[in-house]
């Protein structure tokens, strides 16, 4: 299992936000927003930032779960038990 976040803002500005933060994993820049238009995390190209939202994707790509994110302190422990379930690890 692979965990990537996706943010607008550039490389290094992501990448010093994700250590402040002590994130583990991958910041992805989205730049031209595909990725946020593709899965829901903005409604058109002028979204000044992405909507807090977690999707699960299989080795292929396809959409297993989605969420939108209410309660940033629990998000992560939800996502990983469904995932543990899901792929039962």
């Amino acid at each position: 299992m692979t965990i990537v976040g996706v943010g607008f803002d550039d490389p290094a500005t992501n990448a010093k936000w994700a250590a402040e933060e002590g994130f583990t994993f991958e910041l992805w820049t989205d730049d031209d927003k595909t990725l946020a238009l593709t899965y829901g995390a903005a409604t058109s190209q002028s979204s000044p930032v992405p909507s807090r939202v977690t999707r699960v994707l299989d080795a292929d790509g396809t959409l297993l779960l989605e969420y939108q994110v209410s309660a940033i302190g629990t998000h992560p422990s939800e996502v990983l038990a469904d995932c543990q379930v899901l792929f039962g690890q």
